[in-house]
């Protein structure tokens, strides 16, 4: 059964590119075709009038893309069992284990001996937070907890007693950038200065 969702999921990544663009409208250019849509009421969720089929592959999708252990792990429970298990994962369940797989990222992050401050500080934060505060974290506070502690590790080397000019120079030029200037600096720029 394993080797039988992982062809799935396979596929599913494979083909729907070529799936996009053989549909008329898309093939046609033209945005306008008309599109048979079932009408969601109120409280509705659009996962409630999807078939069996279009179900497994919205799951399908989601394993093509790479997804953590835990989204991993409940979307194979789901597809091992009812239509009905399929359907409450898209709806609620990958939500949880997507946030499961968010607090062991964090937890990564945290208990890296090279993480600094600053990241310290922001990944508690989200992890003693909400769902969407570590998604958040994850999506575009790291980066920037990131850059707080690479402007302090540049402060050091400008700091340093007979810092030469030209590292001088890349040190002020990374502190003036941005967040991927700061790490490319901190990283592998003042090694080659």
């Amino acid at each position: 059964m394993k080797l039988t969702r992982t062809a799935l999921a396979l596929t599913v990544g494979a083909l729907a590119p070529a799936l996009l663009l053989a549909t008329p409208a898309l093939a046609a250019g033209s945005a306008a075709a008309p599109a048979k849509v079932a009408a969601v009421t109120a409280g509705e969720s659009p996962y409630d009038t999807m078939s069996d089929h279009d179900l497994r592959v919205a799951v399908g999708r989601i394993l093509a893309a790479n997804p953590g252990k835990a989204v991993i792990r409940e979307a194979n429970k789901a597809l091992d069992g009812t239509i009905e298990d399929v359907r409450t994962f898209l709806k609620t369940g990958l939500a949880i284990a997507q946030d499961e797989d968010n607090r062991v990222a964090i937890a990564k992050i945290y208990g890296d001996p090279a993480t600094g401050k600053a990241v310290k500080r922001e990944a508690i934060k989200a992890f003693t937070g909400t769902a969407a505060d570590r998604a958040a974290f994850l999506k575009t506070g790291l980066r920037l907890a990131q850059a707080e502690d690479d402007r302090v590790a540049v402060g050091r080397i400008l700091a340093r007693p007979g810092i030469s000019e030209a590292l001088y120079a890349a040190a002020q030029k990374a502190v003036d950038g941005t967040p991927e200037e700061l790490r490319y600096f901190i990283t592998v720029g003042q090694f080659q200065v």
